[in-house]
């Protein structure tokens, strides 16, 4: 068996399959085979969708073999391709989050979401046409709800913070979970002899710090060995990069608060120092966990998740503030 130059063999019949999605190791989507069954956790855009059609048939495994799709959540870079993807793999269902089936049956209101966020043109470039997923085929998750892959068990869990429509999976036989973006993003470039760096993904619009504490207690429950993030693949060391994570946390949403107060009627000043806020703490976190690229490579490989992690923030504040009033 040779697999793909895209696809990474990491142990536990889970493959990893770069999804080309912005950069080489940016973006993953995730095969589970158990008694020549499979499941995808993530799908990547529309692009991915040959690659990971390739993965499984590099392994021996026809379309037909696919009993699950699942995304972790609804946001298009880990389930743009979930319904183009559904129309090659005849036997599958599409297990879905409750808050966000809906917008894979219909995903107007998805598209015109990441289009507020990043463009109508980008978006059409980025995504392409969003397939949707014929009700029929579609399973709507719910809390510590347990499927087989073969005979393997997968068990699912409510995780918001990231998003409201964000479920993980948990894999005994690895002990690993499948974490979307709930745990964050470590990129592979980052990793040192000292081990992995991750940092918190506060995206829009649907960031919740109390929330994201509260999931992360419930993954760190379990004493994973290891998580298997969308944004890059497996990571090993997970009491080392929970402490990252949470370490950066505690210092945004004060830091943020405070920026807030600083400047509460000036939108563009806010997002700025925010920007500014999140940079310089990514910068020494990095630095703190031995990471020694170049700043002005640290910021390039950064630039994207800073300003929607700025955006996401922003948000989050200005619900905040119309709370109190």
């Amino acid at each position: 068996m040779t697999l793909p130059a895209y696809a990474d063999d990491l142990g536990h019949q889970i493959y990893a399959i770069d999804t080309g999605f912005e950069r080489a190791r940016f973006d993953a989507a995730y095969l589970v085979i158990d008694n020549d069954r499979a499941a995808f956790i993530d799908t990547g855009h529309n692009a991915a969708v040959p690659r990971l059609l390739g993965t499984l048939s590099a392994l021996g495994l026809p379309p037909d073999a696919v009993d699950w799709v699942i995304p972790t959540h609804v946001h298009l870079d880990h389930a743009g391709g979930a319904g183009l993807l559904m129309q090659h793999l005849p036997q599958a269902r599409a297990l879905i989050h409750p808050h966000g089936a809906r917008h894979l049956v219909n995903p107007l209101a998805l598209v015109e979401g990441a289009r507020a966020v990043y463009g109508a043109e980008v978006v059409r470039q980025t995504y392409g046409t969003i397939e949707p997923i014929p009700q029929e085929r579609v399973v709507q998750s719910h809390d510590r709800m347990e499927i087989l892959v073969g005979q393997r068990p997968l068990r699912l869990i409510d995780t918001p913070g990231h998003a409201r429509h964000h479920h993980c999976v948990w894999d005994a036989r690895s002990r690993g979970w499948f974490t979307g973006d709930t745990f964050g993003i470590s990129y592979r470039e980052f990793d040192t002899a000292a081990g992995p760096w991750m940092f918190p993904s506060t995206t829009p619009v649907q960031f919740d710090p109390e929330a994201l504490r509260q999931s992360i207690d419930r993954l760190m429950a379990a004493d994973p060995q290891r998580l298997y993030p969308t944004h890059f693949s497996r990571v090993d060391d997970v009491p080392r990069v929970a402490a990252q994570f949470r370490a950066l946390l505690d210092v945004w949403v004060p830091g943020a608060l405070a920026v807030y107060g600083e400047v509460p009627a000036d939108q563009a000043e806010r997002l700025r120092r925010l920007e500014a806020l999140i940079t310089s703490t990514l910068l020494a976190s990095a630095r703190q966990a031995g990471v020694t690229l170049p700043e002005d490579t640290i910021r390039t490989l950064l630039q994207m998740d800073v300003t929607l992690n700025a955006q996401g923030i922003a948000v989050w504040l200005s619900k905040q503030a119309m709370r109190k009033n």
